[in-house]
């Protein structure tokens, strides 16, 4: 099984940061215990543009495919409430051994 990434540019008006950085948060914190992994990014210069990296050890554990606990579908909904996700925002990139 190979590691699995997405790259989510994602832009957030700055009057909804507080509660999109509240729940990512609360998110990467339940996805600690399934494999999964979640960085966030801001781009300098852009106070409301950000990459969100979501990982996982296999394609089939991650958030873009995966099945979902009650908890991570309303929260994974509420960020789709507060911020835009560009449309290629869940391209499912896998890792390469080198």
């Amino acid at each position: 099984m190979s590691r699995t990434l997405t790259v989510s540019r994602v832009t957030v008006p700055p009057d909804a940061q507080p509660e999109y950085l509240e729940v990512l948060g609360r998110l990467a914190r339940l996805w600690e215990g399934r494999g999964r992994h979640l960085w966030l990014f801001r781009l300098p210069g852009r106070a409301d543009v950000f990459l969100e990296c979501s990982e996982s050890r296999s394609r089939e554990l991650h958030r873009a495919v995966a099945d979902k606990t009650e908890d991570e579908m309303r929260l994974e909904g509420r960020l789709r409430e507060l911020a835009s996700y560009r449309p290629d925002a869940w391209e499912l990139w896998e890792e390469v051994a080198l």
